[in-house]
């Protein structure tokens, strides 16, 4: 490790769990977007339950490595950053109509363009774009003046608040949650008899496991130049593509490696099943909703501090606040987009 860079460590960490994720989104049909419409409009839980199975082991293996001293959950900007509840609200249902109106959400994007699907590099590139207007671009001071970023005095969540207030282990609270999941995605037959699905929805909750904790490792080693970091794919894309075209731009980092890390799963996971083929869009029509869709998911996926995944995944996992709040407030947009979609509601 001497002679190896902290940022392509950290690279290869985010490549390890980028690849997890793109495998169980292939090969376990893991997807948020899939969830939800399934759920609404196919009468199938499935896919929405398999989310209780990718959670509960999130939760557990992140708070049960954390208790031992190997995740550094208050290193996390999910618990450095002060919770705000209008942010998460607003940036998670602008997220979440978008992820409807472009038909997937970033991580999903970057699945089907893996799977040869060059619609969803339009949508990549467009969020990238739209989600750095708003981080750092032209966007920003409005952001900053809107959904201001304050530190936070301390780790956040409902497990550290149990603990402060009724000297409740925080461990325990979290070991509590991801069997409340756990139990709540198994009690579904569909589901259990998928012993295939169950799988992959393991690996899905594992990749973000190592993503903290490779990342912790490397934070405490390279005395905080490394930061502890999850899987996140709004503005880890933007800065993908600008270290791909300027190769400065910060450097190799662990957003390049899990951005990467996902396409290459997604491709091997589309060659294994035979899925692999190039696709196009033939409506312009659609490209345009497809366009405006992954506009809103970059500015709100930066508003609110994470995406589906981001937040809806790593941030859940870690306990804080805004998990929980963002991926209701996603899975709140994204019913009313697809409402407009399938629902027809709109004007003919």
């Amino acid at each position: 490790m001497e002679g190896i860079p902290y940022g392509v460590a950290a690279a290869a960490v985010g490549l390890v769990g980028g690849a997890m994720l793109g495998l169980a989104a292939r090969l376990g049909r893991f997807c948020t977007l899939g969830a939800i419409e399934h759920a609404l409009y196919g009468a199938d839980q499935k896919r929405l339950r398999l989310w209780g199975v990718v959670l509960a082991i999130a939760i557990a293996g992140t708070w049960g490595l954390a208790a031992a001293g190997l995740i550094d959950l208050a290193g996390t900007y999910y618990h450095s950053i002060a919770f705000n509840p209008l942010a998460s609200i607003a940036g998670g249902l602008a997220f979440g109509y978008g992820m409807a109106m472009a038909g997937n959400c970033g991580f999903g994007a970057l699945v089907r363009f893996g799977g040869g699907d060059l619609r969803s590099l339009v949508i990549v590139v467009v969020m990238a774009i739209c989600g750095f207007m708003a981080l750092s671009g032209p966007l920003a001071p409005l952001r900053a003046a809107l959904f201001p970023q304050v530190a936070a005095a301390g780790p956040q969540g409902p497990a550290f608040l149990a603990e402060a207030a009724a000297g409740i282990p925080a461990v325990a609270v979290a070991m509590t949650v991801a069997l409340a999941a756990a139990a709540w995605a198994l009690s579904h037959a569909p589901l259990r008899a998928d012993r295939r699905m169950l799988g992959w929805g393991v690996v899905a909750g594992l990749a973000v496991v190592v993503c903290l904790a490779g990342t912790s490792w490397l934070a405490a080693a390279s005395l905080g130049a490394v930061p502890v970091e999850g899987p996140s794919f709004t503005a880890p894309v933007g800065r993908t593509l600008l270290y791909l075209m300027t190769a400065t731009a910060g450097g190799l980092s662990f957003s390049v490696g899990s951005v990467v890390g996902v396409m290459a799963g997604a491709f091997a996971g589309s060659v294994l099943r035979g899925m692999f083929r190039w696709e196009a869009c033939e409506d312009p029509r659609e490209l345009g909703r497809q366009v405006g869709g992954a506009a809103l998911m970059g500015v709100g996926g930066v508003v609110a501090m994470g995406c589906s995944i981001g937040q809806g995944l790593t941030g859940f996992a870690t306990l804080a606040w805004s998990g929980p709040v963002t991926l209701a407030a996603i899975a709140a947009g994204a019913a009313l987009g697809l409402r407009r979609l399938i629902g027809g509601f709109q004007p003919q």
